[in-house]
């Protein structure tokens, strides 16, 4: 029941990016760095194995899987923190494979999987319920709206109402950068009966602070909100977004009126978004754009994926350093300058 308690609470979980060195292997020291990061800035979770890591890490052949996971399991269970952080890793694939990996995840003391939907292109309701339910069997689950732009799939309102009946369900990532699908899942989840257990986060990058401030009444029931976020966004600049995320918190609990002020920080927040995600070209260069904003502060030493061919679309270095001009209020530079020799021992 920990965890949970803990995604109720609601919390700041980082997409965890991968690390590599120009030769396009893991470098182990940034990769340790960048989770001292988070813990620092003061997330309450990290992701690691999901889209913001790099799908293809789940490849047997390049070995990659265990060790990451176990990369991140052991820098968080080292560092000095009075409050647990919840470690969530993302699983992938067909049901054995799936399976397989949120045992993996077990073995090495996460908390929680992600659970991606995206092998299951093809499948109806019923067998991606069987397949939610196989893998709830061998940990609690978090559910993956995942948009169709990266690889995702259309999941309707059908397969969420049926999703959230599993009992192991304890979250829902919505990142289905839509309104209509993103109303969908929370009104399936509240005529479930179980808004209470299940904790709703956004991964809609796009949409973050509007997400955070907006209480859906839906049919008369209590109103429900996200109360989280796991985004690839909060990868970066993430001590930021942890106070962004706190004021977010208070006006949407005490149920006043959005200051004009919030509201005009969300639209800033999105517009730098769509320059790191490269929404101009359908996402072709979130990763890199991701790994762009830490290579310029220092956490990573380059761009590098594992795909030599994913990398910033034309224009999209111009389109960052424009967004970076324009909202440095947005950025946290000078908190990464003060730690970056610490974390990177």
């Amino acid at each position: 029941m920990w965890v949970r308690r803990a995604l109720r609470q609601g919390l700041v979980i980082p997409a965890h990016p991968l690390a590599l060195t120009a030769a396009r292997r893991l470098d182990e020291r940034r990769q340790r760095a960048l989770t001292r990061y988070y813990l620092d800035a003061g997330a309450g979770g990290v992701a690691v194995g999901v889209h913001t890591t790099q799908f293809a890490i789940h490849e047997p052949k390049r070995g990659l899987l265990p060790h990451v996971l176990q990369l991140a399991a052991e820098t968080v269970r080292s560092g000095l923190r009075a409050r647990r952080t919840v470690l969530i890793a993302g699983v992938i694939g067909r049901t054995r494979q799936a399976m397989r990996e949120a045992a993996l995840a077990r073995e090495l003391g996460y908390d929680a999987v992600l659970l991606s939907l995206a092998a299951l292109k093809h499948a109806g309701t019923a067998e991606l319920v069987a397949h939610a339910r196989a893998v709830a069997s061998v940990m609690p689950v978090m559910g993956f709206y995942l948009q169709p732009a990266v690889g995702g799939r259309v999941l309707g309102y059908r397969f969420w109402r049926r999703f959230a009946e599993i009992e192991n369900v304890v979250a829902i990532k919505i990142a289905p950068f839509d309104r209509y699908a993103t109303l969908e899942v929370i009104r399936a989840v509240v005529d479930s009966g179980r808004a209470t257990e299940i904790a709703l986060y956004t991964g809609n990058d796009d949409h973050i602070l509007l997400d955070l401030l907006t209480r859906h009444s839906i049919g008369g029931h209590r109103p429900a909100r996200m109360i989280g976020g796991l985004l690839g966004h909060w990868a970066f600049w993430t001590n930021t977004a942890v106070k962004q995320f706190d004021v977010c918190t208070r006006v949407a609990r005490g149920g006043a009126a959005v200051p004009s002020r919030l509201l005009a920080l969300a639209e800033q927040v999105t517009d730098a978004n769509a320059a790191v995600f490269d929404a101009a070209n359908r996402f072709r260069g979130c990763i890199p754009g991701i790994h762009e904003i830490l290579r310029r502060q220092g956490l990573l030493a380059g761009r590098w994926c594992l795909d030599p061919d994913e990398e910033l679309s034309p224009g999209q270095a111009k389109e960052i350093s424009r967004v970076c001009r324009a909202y440095p209020q947005l950025a946290d530079d000078e908190f990464v300058r003060e730690n970056l020799d610490r974390w990177m021992t």
